[in-house]
């Protein structure tokens, strides 16, 4: 493999970048897709490894992430604006039927976090916005306007498993009614709603030290994930990729956060022994021959090493897990 870096090579280092390119490409000629390209760490690897009969397709909710993948110039790519839940309907737009492999990083960028005006970091002052897609959709601070005292809890405990959640959602509240009757928007910046937050908590806690992390961080990733639907989107993408992948083919996820790997785990394990789930939803006996066949089987779990965390904090919770495409999908018993 090379190590030079193809003109616009973000400055930002992507997460397991080689591990997922080595786990991900199977034959230099295939198409693969990169779901989440983010500022192109994952693309422009792939694209180094790939020969010229090969092909990347790329898709981001983003259009700053869309806007600079045009620096890459290179007839074997191609890059939507889109979400990766509709990854199979773009695909076969592109008249695409299969692909080689599907990578997905999860969660934020660096450069989303690192932007102040996009609303997802407590660390920057900024509208509280969130939206993964700028474009369209409501805002982190529209939600928090409207929500009932219920749902913020539930989405934040759910979410951020945040034990303090009931509490932090009363203050949510409480701010609302405290607002003059014109304010649109009573928590609209990042700051603002970072002190809300961490006046709650500080409020439950029985240690006021309690924690390394800052009171708000649990509840800023809850309110994220939910304003993206990112679990939802991620259920959807899941069960398209595997549709889409040709036998042999690679499916390749990187998580940052309990809650996504528990969702690739459980879809790859569903996935590699659809017996055990079928028997039970149908409560009737089934012969060998009609039990479903498995379609992916899980490759390999991989972590950053000291290295890499060292040399790139953000990499500290990240799980890469890889699964390959068996057979072609259960059509059911009277196939």
């Amino acid at each position: 493999m090379s190590s030079a870096k193809l003109p616009g090579a973000p400055a930002h280092s992507a997460v397991l970048a080689t591990q997922a390119v080595d786990n991900l490409l199977t034959d230099p000629d295939g198409t693969y897709v990169d779901a989440t390209f983010g500022r192109g760490g994952h693309t422009r690897l792939i694209l180094q490894r790939l020969s010229a009969r090969g092909r990347l397709i790329a898709f981001d909710r983003d259009l700053q992430a869309v806007e600079s993948a045009r620096s890459i110039n290179d007839p074997r790519f191609h890059i939507e604006h889109t979400a990766f839940s509709r990854l199979r309907v773009m695909l076969e737009a592109l008249s695409l039927s299969c692909v080689d492999g599907v990578l997905l990083d999860l969660g934020v960028s660096s450069p989303q976090i690192d932007d102040g005006s996009r609303g997802f970091s407590w660390r920057h002052d900024g509208p509280l916005d969130m939206r993964m897609d700028a474009s369209s959709g409501e805002t982190a601070a529209e939600w928090l306007a409207r929500a009932p005292v219920e749902e913020l809890t539930r989405v934040i405990r759910d979410y951020g498993e945040e034990r303090f959640a009931a509490s932090i959602a009363k203050a949510i509240v409480a701010r609302r009614a405290d607002a003059r009757p014109a304010a649109a928007a009573p928590v609209s910046t990042t700051s603002d709603f970072a002190s809300l937050v961490a006046s709650a908590v500080v409020k439950s806690r029985k240690n006021n030290t309690d924690g390394a992390q800052h009171p708000a961080t649990r509840t800023f990733q809850a309110i994220r994930i939910h304003i993206n639907q990112e679990l939802e989107e991620l259920a959807l993408a899941l069960e398209q990729a595997a549709a889409m992948l040709s036998t042999g083919g690679r499916l390749v996820v990187i998580s940052f956060h309990s809650l996504e790997d528990r969702i690739v785990k459980r879809f790859i394990d569903s996935n590699h022994h659809p017996e055990r789930q079928s028997t039970l939803e149908r409560r009737l006996p089934l012969r060998a021959d009609q039990l479903p066949r498995a379609t992916l089987s899980g490759v390999v779990r991989v972590l950053p090493d000291a290295g890499e965390i060292a040399a790139n904090p953000r990499a500290r919770s990240a799980v890469m897990r890889v699964a390959e495409r068996t057979a072609e999908p259960w059509r059911g018993v009277n196939r």
